[in-house]
């Protein structure tokens, strides 16, 4: 798994997989469960995983929509 997008905004996180999701690309988010230990202010990023195979085709779906991705994290 590689990380293509890290975001504190939730509505980016949504944004991105629904993009990935008409693209046929599976993404995983990881550290869903850390406001549990921030408190619940947002201040820790959420990150976006796919896999290996799918990382290029990913990272093409969502610069082609203003996002922001991950470059060899």
């Amino acid at each position: 798994m590689k990380e293509v997008l890290r975001s504190t905004d939730l509505t980016v996180i949504a944004f991105a997989k629904t993009l990935l999701a008409g693209e046929d690309i599976d993404c995983f988010e990881m550290d869903v469960h850390m406001s549990i230990l921030e408190g619940s202010l947002g201040i820790l990023p959420r990150r976006l995983m796919v896999a290996d195979r799918d990382l290029f085709r990913a990272r093409v779906a969502l610069r082609d929509n203003d996002l922001d991705v991950s470059e060899d994290r």
